[in-house]
């Protein structure tokens, strides 16, 4: 196996661990996965440092904040210590909206910037994409109508998820990457730029 794809195992392994222990609230192993110092997430509810991920993520699950995280396809681009990885997810989210209990589910991509940091993959950046998602209630005999003014306030690639979470109490981010627009045309550049500099 050639060193480039003993990268990509490597990558695709922490992708996976990332997702695994977040969920699992494993905190400490959850921590190795992001660079000691420079390590951040963008997601609709956080925008911050790694470890200020960790302390809310974990202040979240203990209170019984459920969110999920499924993967699927995987690719990586790696030069030298340095790579971007996109991988296919979805974000499963239980909550109540006005009394009804429903679960989101968001489809998207993980677009992680990394690098190699004392011998092993971090994630240095991570800003998930977000494609399209949906609402469902839970019980099939309830009903639930939604404020489409408040539904309308967000992009179509995360509105029901920032309608369950603004619902929750959680201010929510305009303006992040869908599949097209400008947000995402610039992360691609910023991901180029990442590779360019190794």
């Amino acid at each position: 196996m050639s060193q480039t794809d003993n990268d990509r195992h490597e990558i695709r392994q922490l992708v996976e661990n990332w997702a695994l222990w977040r969920d699992a609230g494993d905190w400490g192993r959850f921590a190795t996965v992001w660079h000691p110092r420079d390590g951040r997430m963008s997601a609709t509810w956080f925008q911050g440092s790694a470890t200020d991920f960790i302390k809310a993520s974990r202040e979240g699950f203990d209170n019984g904040v459920s969110i999920l995280h499924f993967l699927g396809g995987h690719t990586a681009d790696v030069a030298g210590d340095r790579a971007i990885a996109q991988t296919k997810m979805t974000i499963n989210q239980r909550a109540t909206i006005d009394g009804v209990e429903v679960d989101v589910v968001c489809t998207g991509r993980f677009y992680d910037f990394l690098s190699r940091h004392e011998s092993r993959w971090t994630i240095v950046r991570r800003q998930p994409i977000y494609e399209k998602d949906r609402l469902d209630v839970v019980d099939p005999a309830a009903s639930l109508m939604l404020d489409p003014e408040l539904l309308n306030r967000f992009p179509t690639g995360y509105r029901h998820l920032a309608y369950l979470q603004t619902k929750a109490g959680f201010t929510v981010k305009d303006g992040l990457p869908g599949l097209t627009g400008t947000a995402v045309e610039q992360l691609y550049g910023e991901g180029k730029q990442w590779l360019a500099e190794a």
